[in-house]
């Protein structure tokens, strides 16, 4: 990517939800430094910070810059500032639940941000994040293209919530919202078609546009050896899943399906990553009896490492928008 033509340097911002988690904000992390490389001024904006993430970024030239939460009932009104023609889909979605959504609190400080920074271009990921990007720059009332971008399959995500109104009614409000943007991206083909049917969008206005999920620091990172004992020359052979413990990951599969190899031949399992199924993760694999035979070591900034070293890798999730994961699993050697 050529540097801008101006010797002063184009300024675009990328909006996210936090530094780590996953795939989504790696990526986004990732962007950020290319472009910075590239000559572009980058301000990564998130509602969590990480420090360490941070410290990291800003030695690259990426300035962090964590958003100022506003009370509910401020996000709820800035969203219907924003477009108040669109009463329909914004009351059963953010102005009637008695408890809204997350990102709606952000408004406010997105749409200060974009007052004062006036960046260029902003890109937005996921769908919270993308409709507060439309809803901020409608507000502040600057020339600045939004970018908006899917990262996993919405009609999942309604599918799961349907039981709640403002998800159920989600995909109204992207048929409002999103044309508003001055590009809507997906990840992949079939995140885009899924975009498309899930809303009613049409699908040309849709563009697919891969997560960046390999770059320099990725290859540096699987060329350094893993310290873990287990990958060891003599010791059995290491599966390794890495991802977020959440129910779309499917870890439980993995490791039942692993005490079932388990019987047969000797073998490790490690799970790289944190979330709210790793406490049951450890009592099954107790009850399975493969205690000795799993690790959960938590999250690791550097799983590349353990890609390199390990015999097999497994996705077992039961749905993914594009897995950057196998992509990367693929780069360290597979």
């Amino acid at each position: 990517m050529p540097p801008p033509p101006s010797t002063d340097r184009v300024r675009l911002a990328l909006f996210t939800s936090a530094l780590t988690g996953g795939g989504v904000q790696r990526s986004l992390r990732n962007l950020a430094v290319a472009l910075t490389q590239a000559g572009y001024q980058v301000d990564l904006l998130v509602c969590h910070c990480d420090d360490a993430q941070a410290a990291a970024l800003a030695d690259a030239g990426v300035q962090v810059i964590t958003l100022a939460r506003s009370a509910p009932l401020v996000g709820r009104a800035l969203a219907l500032r924003a477009d108040p023609a669109g009463l329909g889909p914004l009351a059963p979605t953010v102005l009637l639940p008695l408890k809204t959504w997350s990102k709606v609190r952000y408004i406010a400080a997105l749409r200060d941000y974009l007052s004062s920074a006036r960046p260029t271009g902003l890109l937005s990921a996921m769908t919270q994040c993308n409709l507060v990007a439309l809803w901020a720059r409608a507000l502040a009332g600057i020339d600045c293209r939004v970018v908006v971008s899917e990262r996993n399959m919405l009609s999942s995500f309604v599918t799961r919530h349907s039981g709640k109104s403002r998800w159920r009614h989600l995909p109204a409000l992207v048929a409002r919202s999103y044309p508003r943007a001055d590009a809507i991206v997906g990840v992949s083909q079939a995140v885009a078609d899924d975009l498309a049917e899930c809303s009613g969008l049409p699908r040309a206005i849709i563009t697919t546009a891969p997560n960046p999920v390999v770059d320099d620091a990725l290859r540096r990172a699987a060329g350094s050896r893993s310290d873990h004992p287990w990958f060891r020359a003599g010791e059995p052979p290491v599966i390794l899943g890495v991802g977020r413990l959440l129910e779309q990951k499917d870890p439980e599969t993995l490791l039942r399906a692993f005490a079932q190899l388990r019987r047969h031949r000797p073998a490790r399992l490690m799970l790289i990553g944190e979330g709210p199924l790793r406490a049951g993760l450890a009592a099954l694999a107790e009850e399975l009896g493969v205690t000795d035979d799993v690790a959960l070591p938590g999250w690791d900034d550097n799983p590349f490492s353990a890609m390199a070293a390990a015999r097999v890798f497994v996705l077992p999730s039961k749905w993914e928008g594009l897995p950057g994961v196998l992509i990367q699993a693929l780069a360290c050697g597979w």
